[in-house]
């Protein structure tokens, strides 16, 4: 049976292979960039249950991978075996992969499921929070990190900011080295809610050191802006979920794009992934907007049939724009799947 790395109670050995499937992530907001009151970062979002990263590991006489991405999960193989400080080999075998720097938290998706894999195999009592220390994942949002280890709608505290403490500058996630923000918040989604989601073939969202400059351009953003940002959060996205109102939370959504650092990144926003949310929002998704620094763009729907209208009307849309991939993804509540094989 799947179970969370946090729970663990066996240890590996020769043999011993371990499964991962994990989720994605949709980032919906950083709440507070501005930090005038000694706080940093926060943040909103969901986890999905697709695309997805799937890999098998196991002890072998040599560490490599194969499959897709295998460079990439080669080099954190190495990098959490020295980190552990375990001279054991490991193999992995990737079956699935999610696409990097499109709006799904891809590199915390696959560093943690690495990471829990082999941790799995050598029997460590390490938590997801714990791994994702190890990995340097988190030191901005916690969304990808929490949608790992239980997904759902997640609402993270962010940092404290300012000479002597956690964060004394803002920075991306892959720039930071501060602890995975600790969750304020964390609720279900609703299961008959879901995500019509498009990613254009355009350049793909700011990471690396553009990242970094953008952030150091970008804040802070106005502190009347992060006060609203936290009053539609609380009075208004929040409750609605509680109360299963669809209309009132895909409106907080939209209201979210024009806001804080989504508001002053909007101007990076590819213009292809702009027509995509004028266009979910006039077939009637209750609301829209870019996933991080995207370009996946998402509506939210009821999972009613209704998703197939729309993802015609965007597969359409992008076929007249250099092409791109259009799907429906549901809520994940229940995080990574980690298992024996």
């Amino acid at each position: 049976m799947p179970s969370k790395i946090s729970k663990q109670g066996s240890t590996g050995g020769s043999g011993v292979k371990v499964s991962v499937k994990t989720p994605s992530r949709l980032h919906f907001c950083l709440i507070d960039m501005n930090g005038d009151l000694g706080r940093v970062d926060g943040s909103l979002g969901v986890s999905i249950d697709k695309p997805n990263y799937e890999l098998t590991a196991w002890l072998s006489d040599q560490t490599r991978a194969y499959g897709d991405d295998a460079g990439k999960v080669e080099a954190k193989i190495r990098d959490f075996l020295s980190r552990v400080n375990s001279r054991e080999k490991v193999t992995v075998k990737v079956d699935r992969i999610t696409p990097s720097h499109v709006g799904f938290g891809s590199e915390t998706q696959l560093s943690l499921a690495v990471a829990s894999s082999i941790a799995r195999i050598l029997g460590l009592q390490l938590s997801v929070p714990d791994l994702a220390k190890i990995m340097g994942r988190g030191g901005t949002s916690g969304i990808g990190v929490a949608a790992f280890e239980k997904g759902g709608l997640i609402l993270d505290g962010g940092h404290s900011f300012g000479k002597d403490r956690e964060k004394k500058f803002f920075l991306p996630s892959n720039a930071s080295s501060a602890s995975p923000a600790g969750i304020i918040a964390r609720y279900d989604f609703p299961e008959d809610w879901g995500f019509v989601l498009a990613v254009p073939n355009v350049d793909r969202g700011a990471h690396g050191q553009r990242e970094i400059e953008i952030f150091r351009s970008l804040c802070p953003v106005p502190s009347d802006e992060v006060s609203k940002i936290t009053r539609i959060i609380l009075m208004k996205l929040l409750p609605s979920l509680l109360e299963r109102d669809i209309e009132t939370f895909g409106s907080g959504l939209s209201d979210l794009q024009g806001l804080g650092f989504a508001k002053a990144a909007r101007s990076l926003m590819n213009p292809v992934t702009a027509k995509c949310i004028r266009v979910l929002m006039s077939e009637g998704a209750y609301g829209a907007g870019q996933s991080s620094f995207g370009p996946a763009a998402y509506g939210l729907i009821k999972n009613n049939g209704m998703e197939k209208h729309f993802l015609f009307i965007l597969k359409d849309l992008l076929d007249d724009f250099g092409g791109g991939e259009v799907f429906f993804a549901g809520p994940n509540n229940t995080g990574a799947s980690v298992s024996y094989t």
